[in-house]
């Protein structure tokens, strides 16, 4: 009987490869080991663990930016590999943590992937407009190209960018690393909701634990390439996570945020209170 799933990982491994005389690559070390996991159609996931646990490895495994040394990975009962890969990315799409515009104002960027698969004018000013204002991005940085973005302005313009595709898949990289508490809050308000009214499934990478907490339906916890938790958000003991980050164990600082703490922007920069955004 087919799986219900809409994403399924059975013992995926991952090893660097040692390059010889030859032209055989040897198998290296390991990056991640027996990785095994379903995801379910409008799964709100979080991923998290330790510096140089995998995390982002496994984001770049499942967009194919890199291949599993041995396992299956299954995209609604198909092997992964079987699709092209074009087409898988527009199913299942990746935002990294530092994305780039390359060369583009940001209307251009925004408008480039539609532009490629041909749509209609209309439709691409719809979409573009439709998440500009899902994602309070104001439309005075239309014309803005990269240089003259902040670290955070660019990462919503790359979340804006992969939505206007309409992934069935959302792959987020730490999407709130440099984004004001209150406008990471926002963003993952957005991202909820278009998970319960689209069933768009959502893996995200982050450190910041509050807000995995927030958004979270699921958690998995990657140490030393190994899965080594795979539990309902209600399950988790977030305390305990908490700790063990604030010790130091992970090594990325406390990890917390507060609703009126401060990113990059700062504190009410960008928040509920006046809107704005800093220049």
């Amino acid at each position: 009987m087919p799986s219900q799933a809409q994403l399924r990982l059975e013992q995926v491994n991952l090893f660097t490869k040692l390059k010889t005389q030859g032209k055989q690559n040897l198998q290296g070390s390991a990056i991640l080991q027996d990785i095994s996991f379903e995801v379910l159609f409008g799964d709100r996931i979080a991923i998290v663990g330790p510096s140089g646990a995998g995390k982002t490895h496994l984001l770049r495994l499942l967009n194919r930016l890199s291949e599993p040394s041995s396992g299956k990975i299954y995209l609604e009962n198909q092997e992964y590999r079987q699709i092209p890969v074009l087409q898988l990315r527009t199913s299942l799409t990746l935002v990294p943590q530092e994305s780039k515009l390359l060369g583009m104002t940001v209307k251009e960027a925004l408008a480039y992937p539609l532009v490629l698969r041909g749509l209609p004018k209309q439709t691409i000013q719809e979409r573009v407009s439709h998440w500009m204002e899902q994602l309070h991005i104001p439309s005075d940085w239309s014309g803005r190209t990269e240089v003259q973005l902040s670290a955070g302005q660019r990462q919503l313009v790359a979340i804006a960018r992969a939505l206007v595709i309409q992934p069935k898949i959302l792959l987020l990289d730490e999407p709130t690393s440099a984004l004001d508490a209150s406008m990471a809050f926002r963003l993952l308000d957005v991202l909820t909701q278009l998970t319960q009214s689209h069933q768009t499934t959502i893996l995200m990478v982050n450190h910041q634990l509050e807000l995995a907490h927030s958004f979270c339906t699921r958690l998995l916890h990657l140490q030393q390439g190994r899965l080594v938790a795979n539990q309902s958000a209600s399950l988790v003991d977030w305390v305990n996570l908490e700790e063990r980050m604030g010790n130091g164990e992970w090594g990325v600082g406390s990890g917390g945020v507060g609703r009126g703490g401060g990113g990059e922007w700062g504190s009410g920069e960008w928040g509920v209170g006046n809107g704005r955004v800093r220049e």
